[in-house]
């Protein structure tokens, strides 16, 4: 209590002590003593300073923390592989693709090692100077104009870049010896596909190309110099026939120059894929297809093969063609305009995409229609003298005459497929006199069931579904009424109608095998042979899309028809009857709209009691009422016939 009353007060709200006022005196006689004298003066921080400095000091360390923050989350993954990329660089080993094979094991492409060129952009050099003295020094080595190769790296949205494809020996005998003066390039193995069998297997297996920017960065298991299947088999079949990559680790030193590789992870080969395939019937198809189409005087056409007791592709050709191995090896962009340009179309698949008018062909199943709604039978006998009349219903004075090739007089359903009678088919087609007609509604209804107007499901890409015209469709995208001239059009395979040749074919294979349809198999098994012991990953079992809509005596009666048409004299498919076993056959003359001209079918199945091929052939722009389709459907069977099978 007694020291409170040695305190001194002052204008700020801190008191003095006591033993400082002592402390003070002694520092005066030191300074007295010494001589010296020391002024100081102690200036108290104002508040309001304080706070300023105070929020300076929470915003830099909220700017240092959100600097952390950013970096770690959104930039960590690149961050960590620039580190990574410093140290040492990732890239993934290109797996073995898988071989394809034909039902026979005959091995249909073979896998080439190539090597390319692949730069990192992050690994050169800072100076604009020396990266253009690299760009410089590898365009001499690679024969590239420097210009080009700077725009191709600097036009990457990647900062990985393909610099160079299929590089020739003595190139890289020259990189590897020189690759440490090019920091963000490496030299990278890479595969090429041979496709051995040629021009007629080009639909068929499609054919692999380096891999675009938007698969690059939607497929991490792709690198960028990577090749994917781009159509065909190849492309339908890629997940099986890709494998696995492995991963390499390719080491630097401190300053970035490479020291050695380590293996990661082995890469994984692809599944080997086994075809129902002929690959000795597909080649001969496509040669006696070429052969005829240039005899008469035509340019395009196709051909279907099938195995009717499982729906089994034992060969699908389309002519013209091209040679897949351009893209395998990186097309030229002159080769590659040559094909666009070429107006035959070699790319387009006409055995699953060409859409065409049937003509006659149709005249199996709408006899079928007309058995199973049991509208008339099968020996009855229609009058065919060459052409019927039928009156306007608004106008009885006018008159529509609807005409035949040639008159065939009195024939009952079997000999009217055989010899192909327009009248007959107009007559349970449209009606006519007094004989009840199926009309265009139960006419697509049979169509329907033997798979025409929807796609078929075949294991390949680009197919087409066809077309059934109809009333409805008429009057909405026509605007017209459908006439009776329409039904009498649609009864002989001409009007809007369009089908596939492979639809055809499947509907041909159902008469043959007894009425059931297929869905269409190219592929038999993909095989594993990555283990000890080759396992099987997949086995393709037949499939049934539909059976037993044509009861079996109706389908008995289209059968003998069409066996008529080959083995009587008066028969449209006699051409036929000199063939080594017994086969049925219908053919088929479309008009196409270009006066004179003609797409020609050959429908045929065989051996006629028990079948185990039906072949159906096309030609495109046949002019005049030549049989080129019905002369490469004899050669390839006479053929295909007498091997030992």
């Amino acid at each position: 209590m007694l020291l409170k009353n040695y305190k001194v007060k002052n204008k700020y709200s801190a008191s003095i002590e006591p033993h400082e006022v002592f402390l003070d005196n002694l520092e005066k006689d030191k300074e007295a003593e010494s001589g010296f004298s020391e002024k100081r003066f102690e200036v108290p921080l104002k508040e309001r300073k304080a706070y300023i400095l105070l929020a300076l000091f929470i915003l830099v360390t909220i700017l240092i923390s959100s600097k952390v923050f950013y970096l770690q989350v959104f930039e960590g993954k690149n961050l960590h592989a620039l580190a990574e990329n410093n140290k040492g660089k990732i890239v993934l080993i290109k797996p073995e693709r898988g071989i394809i094979y034909d039902r026979n094991l005959k091995k249909m492409l073979s896998n080439s090692p190539a090597f390319d060129l692949v730069c990192d952009r992050r690994g050169f050099p800072d100076s604009s100077l020396e990266t253009k003295d690299q760009i410089e020094k590898l365009s001499n080595i690679l024969g590239k104009d420097s210009f080009d190769l700077e725009k191709q790296i600097n036009d990457s949205q990647e900062p990985v870049v393909l610099i160079k494809e299929n590089l020739s020996h003595e190139i890289i005998l020259i990189l590897e010896a020189r690759i440490n003066e090019f920091k963000g390039c490496l030299v990278e193995n890479n595969i090429i596909r041979n496709y051995v069998l040629g021009e007629s297997f080009s639909h068929l297996l499609g054919y692999v190309g380096r891999i675009t920017q938007n698969e690059f960065l939607s497929q991490k298991t792709y690198a960028i110099n990577d090749s994917s299947g781009k159509s065909g088999l190849e492309k339908s079949y890629e997940q099986y026939l890709r494998g696995i990559p492995g991963k390499l680790e390719f080491q630097k030193t401190a300053v970035g120059i490479q020291k050695g590789q380590e293996i990661i992870s082995e890469p994984i080969s692809g599944n080997n894929v086994v075809l129902n395939i002929d690959s000795d019937l597909q080649q001969k198809i496509y040669e006696e297809l070429e052969k005829s189409i240039k005899n008469v005087g035509s340019k395009k056409g196709s051909a279907v093969a099938l195995d009717p007791r499982n729906g089994q592709v034992l060969a699908l050709v389309s002519f013209p063609s091209y040679d897949n191995n351009l893209f395998a090896k990186g097309i030229s962009q002159k080769d590659l305009d040559l094909l666009l340009n070429d107006n035959s179309q070699p790319f387009f698949n006409r055995a699953i995409s060409a859409q065409y008018p049937t003509g006659s062909t149709i005249k199996p199943f709408e006899a079928s229609g007309a058995l199973q709604e049991k509208l008339i039978s099968p020996i009855k006998l229609i009058n065919d003298p060459g052409f019927i009349e039928v009156k306007s219903k608004y106008d009885p004075s006018i008159v529509y005459r609807f005409g035949g090739v040639t008159p065939h007089g009195w024939v009952d359903m079997r000999e009217a497929i055989a010899v192909s009678s327009n009248i007959y088919f107009y007559t349970i087609g449209g009606g006519y006199l007094d004989q009840q007609g199926l009309g265009p509604t139960k006419i697509a209804k049979y169509l329907s069931l033997f798979g025409w107007g929807e796609k078929t499901g075949i294991d390949l890409p680009g197919e087409f579904k066809g077309f059934i015209p109809s009333p409805e469709w008429k009057k909405e995208y026509k605007k017209e009424s459908w006439w009776d001239g329409d039904t009498y059009n649609l009864a002989i395979g001409q009007s809007d109608l369009q089908v596939t040749p492979l639809q055809l074919a499947l509907a041909y294979a159902t008469i043959a095998n007894g009425g059931t349809l297929y869905k269409p198999q190219i592929v038999n098994k993909i095989i594993d042979t990555s283990t000890q012991e080759p396992m099987i990953v997949k086995q393709f079992e037949p499939e049934i899309v539909r059976q037993g809509f044509i009861d079996k005596e109706n389908l008995k009666v289209i059968q003998e028809g069409m066996r008529d048409g080959v083995a009587k004299s008066y028969g449209s498919s006699y051409f036929l009857n000199s063939l080594p076993v017994a086969v049925a056959s219908k053919t088929g003359t479309a008009e196409i709209g270009k006066d004179g001209y003609y797409n020609t079918w050959a429908s045929v199945y065989g051996p006629y009691e028990n079948p185990n091929i039906v072949l159906i052939v096309t030609i495109e722009e046949v002019e005049g009422l030549r049989s080129g389709s019905l002369t490469v459907a004899k050669e390839v069977l006479n053929w295909y016939f007498s091997q030992s099978r």
